[in-house]
């Protein structure tokens, strides 16, 4: 058994010493066995779930996600201490200098008056310190592991900083039915249909940009939206002592309305 000093309360300290506990040859055998990889889902969880925690505005909830997501931040940096390519301290190190050089207004001799000029003075700084060079190098920086619809929307904001957008929604709007046109084509061949379905989401993003909405949280009020109605299409085929299996599809449609204007 590893002695580990019992306290009324821990500090940041402590958090680093138990992973390191628990990746020693003395500590769990499963947390031993852990890669980057491994554990990489695990990462997107906990940061999810304390995303979840600020949409309902839960505190206690919160508090317990962030501590997941910084044990996660914590073994990852205990992972490269091993390997000897960095630890905890350097990736403290890295991300206050990242603060330092991308707040001159606040650190330097830079002035920004507005939220709007700071974004617009982070991302040249950001563009720098990365040495991009071309708005390309900046659109393949994107992370490939967001979501893609977040994704999408981030490739098209840095793509309209250069002028390659439309002048206003209804451009969007007008690519968007070009899109889906495309699809139906697609379907209807039997081929290309991925790419097409594909070019009908992004035309989607493009959309919801002009529209100030975020795409992530319309899709998922959708998904919501989509539950709530799906539960009274089955609690009207439970009122005629039906299970809703045995309905047919027009008379799910019919309640399905019927939820919809109620």
């Amino acid at each position: 058994m590893v002695n580990f000093e019992v306290k009324s309360r821990y500090d940041y300290s402590d958090l680093l010493e138990i992973i390191r506990i628990l990746r020693s040859p003395e500590g769990c055998p499963w947390d031993r066995e852990q890669t980057h990889t491994s554990i990489r889902r695990g990462m997107l969880e906990e940061a999810y779930e304390a995303c979840e925690a600020i949409d309902h505005d839960d505190a206690a909830m919160l508090r317990e996600e962030l501590g997941d997501v910084l044990m996660q931040v914590v073994f990852h940096a205990d992972i490269e201490q091993d390997r000897g390519r960095f630890d905890m301290a350097d990736v403290i190190d890295g991300v206050v200098k990242k603060l330092l050089f991308r707040h001159p207004h606040v650190f330097g001799d830079a002035h920004e008056d507005s939220a709007e000029s700071v974004l617009v003075s982070w991302d040249a700084l950001k563009r720098l310190e990365k040495g991009q060079v071309s708005t390309t190098q900046a659109l393949d920086s994107v992370a490939r592991s967001l979501p893609g619809l977040w994704r999408a929307e981030k490739l098209q904001t840095k793509a309209a900083k250069v002028g390659f957008d439309w002048p206003d929604i209804n451009g969007a709007l007008d690519k968007l039915e070009e899109e889906v046109a495309e699809l139906r084509q697609a379907v209807s061949t039997q081929s290309n249909v991925r790419e097409e379905l594909g070019d009908v989401l992004f035309a989607a993003v493009k959309v919801a940009r002009f529209a100030h909405t975020d795409p992530e949280d319309a899709i998922n009020e959708t998904c919501e939206k989509f539950i709530h109605r799906f539960a009274a299409v089955e609690h009207g085929a439970a009122a005629q002592g039906r299970q809703i299996d045995e309905l047919s599809l027009d008379e799910m449609m019919r309640l399905w309305n019927e939820a919809k204007r109620s």
